[in-house]
């Protein structure tokens, strides 16, 4: 079994203006896949409620559900770190709670930390289980357990005042010891200016090219949900029309007694 990438490693990779690869998935098969493919950080992220599940939000998500999900992906990965989100309604119980959260999800699934969305909100949170020894990543810009509030999945920092807000979050998650942070959907020229302010690693989507790293949801990126295409996602294949033709040639060949054939027997 090889050598996880680690976070004295992920720092290092900041320092020296390497790039760092995170891909969101949600499975074994998946994640060994992605690991293969040299990925620095799988996220396994509470987006499944959408992904997986089929819920409009994230919101429904259980620790139960990140826990089964994210002890999967470590199982499928040798090399990747893995980082579990923490799902809608922890950060929102007392101090003693979201640290038992955090020792379930890091003892229970065997992942290598957790990601928790807010700024300033969560700041005291983040120090509280970084002062515990449990690693965390940090969400800011829009985060997508705030929907309601927003009002929608809206491009966050377009004006100054929520651009100032945002760079606030940012730093104060840095100060409250985040060992990197998530900036998704804030304009391209905030994210530079964050990225440049900040010491941690910032990984972007929705959010340009001047962030430390890019992720990806696997879904997006193979282009399997047709039915999601925001600007942010490139699809480097279209993974549901090869899946269509294939589930097609499989029902013409059962239907007419082809399959199995003498190889399949």
């Amino acid at each position: 079994m090889g050598q996880r990438i680690t976070l004295p490693k992920v720092a290092q990779m900041k320092e020296a203006s390497q790039r760092i690869v995170c891909v969101t998935a949600y499975d074994y098969t998946f994640a060994q896949l992605v690991d293969r493919a040299g990925v620095d950080i799988i996220l396994v992220g509470d987006s499944l409620g959408m992904v997986v599940q089929g819920h409009e939000t994230t919101l429904p998500v259980t620790l139960d559900d990140m826990i089964y999900h994210t002890t999967a992906v470590v199982r499928g990965s040798q090399r990747s770190m893995v980082i579990c989100d923490f799902p809608f309604g922890i950060c929102q119980s007392p101090k003693e709670m979201v640290l038992a959260a955090a020792v379930r999800i890091m003892k229970e699934s065997g992942c290598d930390g957790v990601k928790i969305e807010g700024g300033e909100v969560v700041a005291d949170t983040i120090r509280y289980l970084t002062r515990q020894q449990i690693p965390v990543v940090a969400h800011v810009g829009l985060t997508p357990q705030s929907v309601k509030f927003f009002g929608g999945f809206k491009v966050q920092g377009k004006d100054k005042p929520e651009a100032d807000k945002i760079l606030v979050d940012a730093l104060a998650v840095e100060a409250a010891g985040a060992f990197a942070v998530v900036l998704e959907g804030i304009p391209p020229i905030l994210a530079s200016e964050i990225t440049e302010k900040l010491s941690i690693p910032t990984i972007g989507i929705g959010a340009g090219v001047e962030c430390d790293g890019q992720v990806l949801v696997i879904y997006d990126l193979l282009g399997l949900n047709d039915d999601f295409k925001p600007k942010f996602v490139k699809q480097y294949m279209h993974g549901a029309d090869l899946i269509n033709t294939a589930l097609k040639q499989f029902t013409k060949e059962v239907r007419e007694g082809v399959f199995p054939g003498p190889d399949q027997q």
